[in-house]
């Protein structure tokens, strides 16, 4: 398939795979949300007590005491996992439109492979607004240290701008080789 009409089909995908990706957010979100909420009670399970996903939203709920707030309270954290999934309807995009072989398991490998991705950038955005967007008194409750704020700040800005663009590109030229291959040799 010739460069350019590859580019074309890709496009006409993409409204297609970012419509499927809105719409079925919550099925498609689950899986990174259980490995997100996994990695945050295992490395901050003294700040998360419960995690709970609606629709496309995360929400951690977490062992912090709102600032002044006399009573009970606690502080909660909702993060929007569609911010760092965006490069899975690209991804699908991309393979759809390559129309090779096997185009179902390349997806099932890709979407696996993107599962981390888009939980890093849940956990870092949880992280993020716990330890540097909070109130001080809130996040003076983390014990974060101002080197753990910068890793935070570092991982977000990575998990939010980074990853989601280019780990489904990484992902999609490790899975259609051969497809590179015949394109490179019929633009010769």
């Amino acid at each position: 398939m010739p460069l350019g009409r590859f580019v074309l089909v890709v496009l006409a995908w993409l409204p297609v795979t970012f419509a499927v990706w809105y719409l079925a957010a919550p099925i498609i979100l689950w899986p990174p949300a259980l490995l997100a909420e996994g990695v945050a009670r295992a490395g901050f399970g003294d700040l998360v007590r419960n995690v709970e996903q609606s629709g496309a939203t995360i929400a951690f709920i977490t062992t912090l005491r709102p600032g002044q707030a006399v009573g009970g309270g606690v502080v909660t954290v909702e993060v929007n996992a569609l911010l760092f999934s965006f490069g899975l309807p690209m991804f699908a995009a991309l393979t759809l439109a390559a129309r090779e072989p096997h185009w179902l398991r390349a997806l099932a490998i890709g979407y696996a492979a993107l599962v981390p991705a888009v939980a890093w950038g849940i956990d870092a955005d949880f992280l993020k607004n716990v330890a540097i967007a909070s109130p001080r008194d809130v996040a003076s409750q983390t014990g974060f240290s101002a080197f753990q704020r910068e890793v935070i700040a570092f991982s977000y800005q990575f998990g939010s701008l980074i990853l989601p663009a280019v780990a489904p590109a990484i992902a999609w030229v490790l899975t259609h080789r051969a497809f590179l291959e015949r394109v490179r040799a019929g633009a010769r």
